[in-house]
């Protein structure tokens, strides 16, 4: 059953509209909040499973700055892409193409969550220009290495497994109930009962909106293959790192040291939350990107 968003009343505030554009194959949908004339843009790109309604909670506590929030190809609303793998390569190049298409290349600002923040880390170190980036539970390291690694080997096996299966086994076992829930309560931190309820409530109604089992499984390969260590050193634009404490994908000392790695970084580490900084503390979120931007400010 669908829960209420805490968010919802400040998000219907905001003019928002549903647009679509193609991009190396794929029929993109994206989502714009605010005003199309704002003297901001912000490209938002959300994480691995998840699609634009994932980073609604933040963009709800922004006025006077124009959001644009694509669905990653062969996720939510967009189809996959035609002749590129769901990679890191073929994602980046897709936002490149997608940030040139809607006419704010140069000018938007970037910000990515968690697989979003390696997919804009691998476009603007490959190029694609920027005034400044933000970077939202960034993958500091190797998911196949340190304390983690062993379960994101067994994660790995499980996609594969997904793949390998009779199509309609496969997808059973990819889009489980149970294994949503698992994911789900493992990353929530919040000791609100309401508020992790509902975040229960958005993975059962998003995790499992991919268009097919091979692009969900090349995007895992791509989220544990793959972290934004890898380009800090090329990317020079002022980037903004928002942490967290409790998070159980990439630890403080990670996060602290990936900081080291960019020639103009910050990083702010946020208390009390773990990898869903989106969902549980999107004000102060907020309250980041506005001082890091400089326009705009909090509903």
């Amino acid at each position: 059953m669908t829960v209420e968003s805490p968010y919802a009343a400040l998000l219907a505030e905001i003019p928002t509209r549903e647009l679509v554009v193609d991009v190396l194959g794929s029929s993109t949908h994206y989502w714009e909040y605010g005003a199309p004339d704002a003297a901001t843009t912000v490209v938002v790109v959300h994480g691995y499973r998840g699609e634009h309604h994932g980073l609604e909670p933040v963009i709800a506590q922004l006025r006077g700055i124009r959001i644009i929030s694509p669905d990653l190809p062969g996720f939510g609303e967009s189809t996959p892409l035609i002749g590129y793998r769901h990679d890191i390569a073929g994602y980046s190049q897709w936002l490149r193409e997608f940030v040139a298409r809607v006419g704010v290349t140069g000018t938007a600002i970037i910000l990515g969550h968690s697989f979003g923040s390696i997919v804009v880390s691998a476009a603007v170190a490959g190029g694609l220009s920027t005034p400044k980036l933000i970077l939202v539970n960034p993958i500091a390291a190797p998911a196949l290495e340190g304390p983690n690694g062993f379960m994101s080997r067994v994660t790995l096996a499980y996609y594969r497994a997904g793949r390998a299966l009779p199509e309609r086994l496969g997808k059973s076992l990819l889009s489980n109930w149970l294994v949503v829930r698992f994911m789900s309560v493992f990353l929530a931190q919040s000791p609100d009962r309401d508020l992790r309820r509902w975040i229960h409530s958005q993975h059962h109604d998003y995790f499992s909106r991919y268009s097919d089992r091979d692009t969900v499984v090349e995007g895992f390969e791509a989220s544990i293959s793959n972290d934004v260590s890898m380009f800090a050193a090329k990317i020079d634009v002022a980037t903004l790192l928002i942490g967290a404490d409790r998070d159980p994908i990439t630890s403080v000392g990670a996060q602290s040291t990936l900081a080291t790695l960019f020639p103009n970084a910050q990083l702010h580490i946020l208390q009390g939350v773990g990898h869903l900084v989106h969902y549980e503390k999107p004000r102060e979120a907020a309250a980041l990107i506005v001082d890091f931007i400089g326009d705009g400010s909090l509903a």
